[in-house]
């Protein structure tokens, strides 16, 4: 099951409109650390999953919480997805769409909102009634306000039998939707209602979508996929679990298709030595079609990996990339990392770091290694804390992310915080 994020306690109240929070941290190499916005209840709470760029520069990004609040939705709000858009020197947040269980469209997005091939956005809400895969088409006309909602269109309901609790990212292929949920997969045999999870795709049909399950996980073959998946030119399907019943150290997987049905493989199996357990982040491709994710501990320093896997004869070697340093909880990544086209790696860790609040990192290839670089290390005070999203690039070089936690003193959210959006300049 996920135990990313846990249940947020008390109850959040209006604090004012939105605000606008410009905190610049200067660090001990060229890179600069601004907070673009603090979050405060009304306009969201809690972003946990990372960022969506557009062509222009605009963020993107969910709450899982704030928002709507009363009503059917929880005590701390039905969570939201937001734009944050350039305004002459600073960023203006503009609410895009908040969630209303009592509509049925879910609430407690934990996944990122990703553009399709369409143009419009995409992603999963996680809570209630097992969850839901969800479309928004900005308005028709042009609108002049920051405050311009978007239209909600509801492809999926899941019910934990069909799936539950999607909190990965959605990916598109051939005009089909794949993605996964960490329950529902049909194999009873798991002990969980409706299965261990499962990778599925959606297919339009006239003006609805028809979802078919293509792997549902048990046993040896994992348990609870969390991160989405990612496919290659050819259309096979790759991802990670971070439980498996064998050794409880989590796989990497390829699903290949033949014909009506698809061909399970493991790219690779975690041992719980150099190499790390717990893989709870997705993949993302080079362009040689080489793998690479992370591990959320274990390693020379308990603080996770990160790894490359290269195909090879008809499977895959794995490469250790980088053992990262943990300390301080040693809860290293839970999100998949970002590449820039000079190869440069950049991920995030949850709890460790200078201050047990997490960092943001960067790894650099050398001649016969890779050299770490510490980008920001969280203090849990204005600059935020706990980033389990995903870094977001933009085409200058710029990195964008969420963190779950921290921003301005807030006794109606998490931890006495809401989460803010960062912005790092190399």
């Amino acid at each position: 099951m996920n135990r990313r994020r846990s249940a947020f306690p008390q109850r959040l109240t209006l604090l004012g409109l939105l605000a606008l929070t410009l905190i610049v941290i200067p660090a001990a190499t060229a890179q600069t650390f601004t907070v673009l916005h603090t979050f405060s209840g009304p306009d969201g709470a809690n972003p946990g999953a990372g960022l969506t760029l557009d062509r222009a520069g605009n963020l993107y990004g969910t709450t899982k919480y704030g928002g709507n609040t009363g009503g059917s939705c929880p005590p701390l709000g039905c969570g939201s997805v937001f734009k944050l858009a350039h305004a002459g020197s600073g960023w203006v947040l503009s609410p895009l769409y908040k969630f209303d269980a009592g509509a049925g469209d879910g609430t407690e997005p934990q996944a990122r909102a990703v553009f399709g091939p369409d143009g419009t956005l995409y992603g999963t809400a996680s809570c209630c009634s097992g969850g839901t895969v969800y479309n928004l088409r900005p308005p028709a006309n042009r609108c002049s306000s920051t405050s311009c909602p978007w239209t909600e269109t509801i492809l999926l309901h899941f019910d934990f039998f069909n799936g539950g609790i999607p909190i990965g990212d959605l990916s598109f292929y051939a005009g089909d939707i794949y993605g996964t949920t960490p329950l529902g997969g049909h194999n009873l045999g798991c002990g969980r209602l409706g299965g261990c999870g499962e990778v599925f795709v959606l297919t339009p049909s006239g003006n609805s979508w028809t979802e078919n399950v293509i792997f549902g996980f048990f046993g040896s073959l994992g348990e609870s996929p969390n991160s989405g998946v990612i496919l290659d030119a050819a259309g096979n399907v790759y991802g990670t679990v971070p439980e498996d019943s064998d050794q409880a150290f989590g796989l990497v997987f390829q699903l290949t298709p033949a014909g009506s049905s698809w061909n399970f493989s493991t790219a690779y199996h975690f041992q719980n030595t150099t190499d790390g357990r717990q893989p709870w982040g997705g993949l993302i491709f080079d362009d040689a079609g080489n793998l690479y994710g992370t591990t959320t501990y274990g390693g020379a320093n308990s603080g996770g990996t990160v790894f490359q896997l290269t195909p090879s004869g008809g499977g895959w070697t794995f490469n250790l990339i980088y053992a990262l340093p943990g300390g301080n909880g040693s809860h290293g990544p839970e999100a998949k990392l970002a590449r820039d086209s000079a190869g440069n790696l950049y991920g995030t860790t949850v709890k460790d770091g200078a201050y047990g609040y997490g960092t943001v990192f960067k790894l650099t290839p050398t001649d016969g290694g890779w050299m770490y670089t510490s980008l920001h290390d969280f203090t849990g005070g204005s600059d935020g804390a706990n980033p389990y999203g995903a870094i977001a690039l933009d085409a200058k070089g710029n990195l964008y992310g969420t963190t779950l936690i921290g921003g301005n003193m807030n006794s109606n959210c998490q931890a006495g915080s809401c989460g803010v959006v960062f912005e790092i300049t190399q």
